[in-house]
């Protein structure tokens, strides 16, 4: 098997990971406040990358690659969480996990500004295409063209990501996926720390086992363990290539919110979804 299909491969786990993180976020943002629940996601996903640094004795990055892990921690460790804890307050994660569907593009882009890569044009046609279907989606959801608040979070929660999904695919090339991920939460301790501290709820007394279940998913597996597989396939198989994987996201994410919070599911989401499958198919085709 060459590296590219391994990389697809590592895309895809990353990928079904991802897909339990905004159905998790909405558990577990019912028992803790967003501001919480991001900082202290990235202080256990931190501490786990320190210790895995520390046994494995990974050398520090360089000075450049600090200035490449603090874009990937803004992105993915402050930016996404936040936005999409903050989203979840006001929206189901079913219709959060819609916008999903913008994130290949959004990282395809940041591919081409901060990676250097260069799709061709029928790429792009295709890639616009299926993020056209994701919009398209939102006004009929809206159809007095008034948002809600939850969606401008999450349209910046994506916009957050697909630069911390592509700068970190770059710097992998280098430091290796799992690294990446590490180095960058181990940066961003510091501030959890305070920020821990400073929003640690009164008392846990409302707190229920759902929502500590659904805290260390997003710790755990959202915050670290997806992103060894999803930075390797990256650096493997290409950013924008590998990048189109993310429109499975919604699929199994839809299916992860029926079945941990038994959300509806109407056809106008799986039209959508199926529109936009389609389109990544094609943006693969010709990437």
């Amino acid at each position: 098997m060459n590296k590219i299909n391994i990389g697809w491969i590592n895309g895809f786990i990353g990928v079904a990971i991802f897909a339990g993180s905004l159905p998790a976020t909405r558990i577990a943002v019912i028992g803790f406040s967003p501001e919480f629940l991001t900082t202290v996601r990235a202080l256990i996903a931190g501490f786990i990358g320190l210790m895995c640094l520390l046994l494995l004795k990974q050398t520090k990055p360089n000075f450049q690659q600090f200035k490449s892990l603090t874009i990937v921690a803004l992105g993915v460790v402050i930016g996404f969480p936040l936005f999409t804890a903050l989203a979840l307050q006001s929206v189901t994660s079913s219709h959060a996990i819609v916008f999903v569907g913008l994130l290949p593009l959004a990282t395809a882009i940041f591919a081409v500004l901060r990676g250097g890569e260069k799709p061709n044009l029928q790429f792009w046609l295709f890639a616009i295409l299926g993020s056209t279907c994701v919009m398209g989606y939102m006004f009929y959801q809206n159809q007095n063209f008034n948002l809600n608040i939850g969606d401008f979070y999450m349209l910046i929660a994506v916009i957050s990501c697909g630069l911390g999904y592509a700068e970190g695919g770059k710097l992998s090339k280098d430091l290796g996926g799992w690294q990446v991920i590490s180095w960058a939460l181990v940066i961003t301790l510091p501030l959890m720390s305070i920020g821990t501290i400073y929003y640690f709820p009164n008392n846990f007394n409302a707190v229920q086992t759902a929502q500590i279940l659904g805290l260390i998913y997003v710790s755990v597996f959202s915050m670290w363990l997806g992103f060894l597989f999803w930075y390797k396939g990256l650096a493997q198989g290409g950013i924008a290539k590998v990048g189109q994987i993310q429109l499975l996201q919604p699929f199994i994410g839809f299916y992860f919110s029926y079945l941990l919070l038994n959300e509806k599911i109407d056809l106008s989401m799986i039209v959508v979804c199926i529109a936009t499958i389609i389109c990544v198919a094609l943006a693969k085709k010709f990437a």
